[in-house]
């Protein structure tokens, strides 16, 4: 059963996540300690969490799609990529542990952030691929896919920064393209936890519904302010999150 207060708590965080991810990504930070300080098994939590981050990364999706910000076609092959990385990477953590991945993916955020703070020009308009389509595919859709299944934080970072740094995408145009590639690799671990039955439906849904309306909000200022009024705002979230993670591996009692 929920209660009330859990219904508007819920709903609030979802719609905050919503806004926050659908711009810089990191909304899991919100959600995930939300989730788990109402006492539930972390595994029911996790399961909860991409349940409600699908509608976020759905809405941002199909608003991003209608602005032209992103060709659903050309990330046809992407999303199928990492649908498949992902579900591996949900499936294998299963038998795998995935704590050497936490020690060494904050290092990743942290080179990320100072490579950001020292290229101010990143992203403000779009550049000469590195590599085709194609390859960036393989790659990085079945690659960052992969590490979403399998342990997650960043995800939307990571993508992000592949879009900017592979195919020379401006940051509105990366922001956008991760958050379709995003919505696969949420999709492909819910089917996960759904086979498992690591869903709690009420506040999944409750959630979901803030997230869609918070995601929609975000993504149509995307569009409105651009690459100026995203770049703080994803460093930021890239500082938050190596910070959270810093402080959940090294910091915290019991971590």
């Amino acid at each position: 059963m929920i209660e009330w207060w859990q219904v508007a708590l819920l709903f609030a965080t979802g719609l905050i996540a919503g806004f926050v991810d659908s711009i810089a990504g990191g909304g899991g930070l919100i959600t995930l300690p939300v989730l788990l300080n109402l006492g539930i098994d972390p595994r029911l939590a996790l399961g909860t969490n991409k349940l409600q981050a699908a509608f976020g990364s759905g809405s941002a999706t199909v608003h991003y799609a209608r602005a032209g910000a992103v060709n659903l076609a050309e990330c046809r092959r992407g999303c199928v990529l990492a649908f498949f990385g992902a579900a591996t990477g949900s499936l294998l953590v299963q038998q795998l542990d995935p704590n050497f991945l936490k020690r060494i993916i904050p290092i990743f955020l942290i080179l990320v952030a100072v490579y950001i703070w020292l290229k101010p020009q990143l992203g403000e308009k779009d550049i000469h691929p590195r590599m085709t389509r194609v390859r960036w595919d393989f790659l990085f859709g079945f690659g960052i896919g992969f590490y979403d299944g399998f342990f997650g934080p960043g995800t939307g970072t990571f993508f992000t920064m592949a879009f900017m740094l592979g195919l020379g995408f401006n940051l509105t145009k990366a922001t956008a393209g991760s958050k379709v590639l995003n919505f696969a690799t949420n999709i492909a671990s819910l089917l996960v936890f759904l086979i498992a039955k690591k869903i709690w439906f009420a506040a999944g849904l409750v959630m979901g519904l803030g997230q869609w309306l918070g995601a929609r909000a975000g993504s149509r200022m995307v569009m409105r302010r651009g690459t100026k009024f995203i770049r703080p705002i994803f460093l930021s979230a890239v500082i938050l999150i190596t910070l959270k993670m810093i402080y959940g591996i090294y910091l915290k009692p019991g971590g």
